[in-house]
């Protein structure tokens, strides 16, 4: 009898976009995925660095993020940069457009991972670009909390 697969178990980070963007809300995302992209994401095989969601024919859909083919899926293989789709509420996915086209933000996937019940899921952040002086800003916030910890722990 085959293994359950662990709950919660990441498959790929997006890290550098937190630092790249200004994240102002996340959600959970499903996705539509055939049976040889699901076991490529079972090795933890996937990409999402270059990946972005954006609308596409009045749907979701990821786009550029790489799951790389399966080598025993044979002729049944997938194509690895292929746009999928996200399954969101309706609701959610008309406030998503809205907010995309109006205020100029973006959809950046965060992380691609298996829920408890072991279904891929991808976490969008809605975010907005930073600028170089914000990227610094928040490296020079960074930098002060951990010098801020290393004094405290010296100090008792």
């Amino acid at each position: 009898m085959a293994k359950p697969a662990p709950t919660g178990r990441s498959v790929a980070q997006n890290r550098r976009a937190r630092y790249d963007y200004a994240i102002e809300d996340t959600l959970e995302a499903g996705l539509v995925l055939t049976g040889s992209e699901v076991k490529s994401l079972r090795h933890a095989q996937a990409s999402i660095n270059e990946a972005y969601a954006g609308p596409d024919n009045g749907k979701l859909k990821l786009f550029n993020a790489n799951i790389p083919e399966y080598g025993q899926a044979g002729r049944f293989n997938h194509e690895p940069k292929r746009p999928r789709e996200l399954l969101v509420h309706r609701r959610e996915r008309d406030r998503l457009f809205g907010l995309i086209q109006r205020e100029g933000m973006t959809l950046v996937p965060l992380s691609l991972y298996f829920n408890a019940r072991g279904i891929a899921k991808l976490q969008l952040g809605l975010a907005k670009g930073k600028r170089k002086a914000d990227k610094r800003e928040t490296e020079k916030k960074r930098d002060w909390q951990r010098e801020k910890a290393r004094l405290m722990r010296e100090r008792g």
